[in-house]
């Protein structure tokens, strides 16, 4: 077994992808494509990490393929998992979940949720 390292192409920063285990090439191709879709879209800061995926060695395990995702956006840290049947499976749900949380990352710094002055109690204006 062999480890690949594939970089997403087009993305802001370097994300590396790995993968460890039988991947195809028409496999890997569809996920290094569904992490650029997933991390190179407009209004995100610079994304850099690494996504590694893998295949269970047993043959009895209902979901072989997992994947762990550590994406910094920004200043924020991704952290995104997923287990599925197949690679292209896996793929299409790391795809989903990554969109997910690089979109709660990004608006979780929003200044419209944040209070104009602080409460009374921390010295703000008494109504």
């Amino acid at each position: 077994m062999t480890a690949k390292d594939i970089g997403a192409q087009g993305t802001t920063a370097a994300v590396r992808v790995r993968a460890d285990g039988g991947l195809d090439e028409e496999s890997l191709a569809y996920l290094r494509e569904k992490v650029a879709a997933a991390l190179d879209r407009p209004g995100l800061p610079p994304v850099s990490g690494e996504v590694r995926v893998q295949r269970a060695e047993a043959h009895h395990v209902d979901l072989p393929w997992s994947a762990v995702a550590d994406i910094r956006v920004g200043r924020r840290l991704v952290t995104v998992h997923a287990r599925e049947a197949s690679a292209r499976e896996l793929a299409d749900r790391l795809h989903d979940r990554l969109c997910a949380g690089t979109g709660r990352a990004v608006h979780r710094d929003d200044a419209g949720r944040r209070a104009a002055a602080p409460p009374p109690w921390r010295g703000g204006p008494r109504r």
